[in-house]
């Protein structure tokens, strides 16, 4: 399996930026999809996720300014992020919960540098 995420950069405070993370390798289900991110020195935490049905949550941090969504025919998920601020800055992993021949299981993409700064 392996999750593939694209769009991180440097973008101004205030600005926006939209997060792609595409699943591949013979998967036959995915439950929940979401993001979560680490800032120099900092554990990793959750930002997003987002379940087959729809169903969304979000870390307190980002409400109102992120918006996860995602595409079960293209096993991929989505975050667009508005009005960037500096604190925002980490490097952004997908995760997805599928189910592959062997059974179900908690996998990691490589994750992507998000740089708020001016």
């Amino acid at each position: 399996v392996q999750l593939q995420a694209f769009g991180g950069g440097l973008v101004q405070p205030g600005g926006s930026l939209r997060l792609s993370c595409v699943a591949s390798g013979g998967i036959f289900s995915i439950d929940v999809m979401g993001w979560y991110r680490q800032a120099p020195g900092k554990q990793r935490e959750l930002v997003a996720t987002i379940t087959s049905g729809g169903g969304t949550n979000y870390a307190d941090s980002v409400k109102g300014r992120f918006t996860i969504s995602r595409d079960n025919a293209k096993n991929t998920v989505y975050l667009q992020m508005n009005s960037l601020k500096p604190e925002d800055t980490a490097v952004y992993f997908c995760n997805a919960y599928l189910y592959r021949g062997p059974g179900w299981g908690n996998y990691w993409g490589q994750g992507t540098l998000v740089t708020v700064s001016s």
